[in-house]
């Protein structure tokens, strides 16, 4: 799972403004009424797993079998370096010594 911060673990001093239309408010309150929330616990609730979600798509690499596989055979067994890479390390190996 995701390194998340948790809801209720510190005390809450932070301000977050935004400005909605009165119909977005209108509909946001129905809202936290229908599910028996306030309206800031509605808004929190909501960011925190919106953001939890938009965190997790940008953090976690998802692969195919496939695209796993190829991975892991990479890992397991890589191919020799070329000869691009070779002159690079000699370089950097007379560059900075033994």
């Amino acid at each position: 799972m995701l390194n998340t911060p948790e809801k209720h673990d510190k005390p809450r001093n932070a301000r977050l403004e935004a400005r909605v239309s009165s119909d977005q408010k209108d509909f946001f309150q129905r809202a936290a009424s229908l599910t028996g929330r306030t309206l800031s616990e509605l808004v929190i609730d909501s960011t925190q797993e919106a953001a939890a979600r938009i965190v997790q798509e940008h953090e976690v690499i998802r692969l195919s079998r496939e695209e796993q596989v190829a991975f892991v055979s990479a890992l397991l067994a890589p191919s020799e370096p070329g000869a691009r890479i070779g002159k690079a390390v000699r370089s950097y190996r007379q560059k900075m010594g033994p």
